[in-house]
């Protein structure tokens, strides 16, 4: 059996389906990983002011907090930390609610074990090989916009914020392959590490986001540009001119 390279990975599970969450619990220990289990809002925000932790799979109909406030307050605190939406709402609004609150990625019950499976491992893969990642240009300026990929701080007009995880992860691909058109098939496989026949808008919500943080106008974007039918390309200065 393939040893997990990230067990002993912290999880916190955010889920008050109580025979759900028993099972999740228990595979994700038998994979490896620590296992904190909050049954509502109250709870997981207290687990998570008091301990650190590598991954965060959250429910988004919870008591107390729902989903969507704790994943703001998560990512207002710690937006290294990756986390993984569950919900049972089939409304693509409530998914684009999701993810522009700060979640990486979402998955809609019910869902199968073993690609929720797949899909945390996968988010773990990305979080330790971003660390290595970032390190190489770790801070880049384009225009008024200046991104620190190791604090995730940035900075537009001089108008400081801080980016997500997964939004540092798209953009540095992005500038790594500056000039190159890279399809949603790539960013899904190399940003992602989840299958890209699945059918989501995670890429277009992501880099829809990132224009309205960087570009001048985020309607007609000069750095982060569409090519019909085949993705996205980023454009530096020198290209722009």
């Amino acid at each position: 059996m393939e040893t997990n390279p990230y067990k002993n990975s912290r999880v916190l599970l955010v889920e008050d389906e109580e025979t759900l969450a028993i099972g999740l619990e228990y595979n994700l220990t038998d994979e490896g990983y620590s296992v904190d289990w909050a049954k509502d809002g109250k709870q997981a925000l207290e687990f998570f002011e008091l301990n650190e932790y590598d991954l965060i799979i959250l429910d988004v109909m919870l008591p107390y907090y729902d989903g969507f406030e704790i994943a703001e307050i998560v990512r207002s605190k710690a937006p290294q930390i990756p986390i993984l939406m569950l919900t049972a709402r089939t409304s693509i609004d409530d998914r684009v609610k999701g993810l522009e609150l700060g979640a990486d990625d979402y998955m809609t019950k019910p869902f199968h074990l073993q690609e929720l499976l797949l899909r945390v491992r996968g988010m773990l893969k990305r979080k330790h090989w971003y660390k290595t990642f970032s390190l190489v240009e770790p801070v880049y300026q384009f225009g008024e916009n200046k991104v620190d990929f190791e604090k995730f701080d940035a900075s537009h007009r001089n108008k400081k914020f801080k980016i997500t995880h997964r939004e540092a992860m798209m953009l540095k691909y992005l500038i790594e392959n500056r000039g190159r058109v890279v399809s949603r098939k790539e960013l899904l496989e190399n940003v992602w590490s989840i299958n890209p026949n699945i059918e989501t808008r995670t890429v277009d919500i992501f880099i829809s986001r990132l224009r309205k943080y960087f570009e001048p106008d985020a309607n007609n974007p000069v750095y982060i540009k569409s090519i019909r039918g085949a993705g996205y390309t980023f454009l530096d200065e020198k290209e722009i001119l």
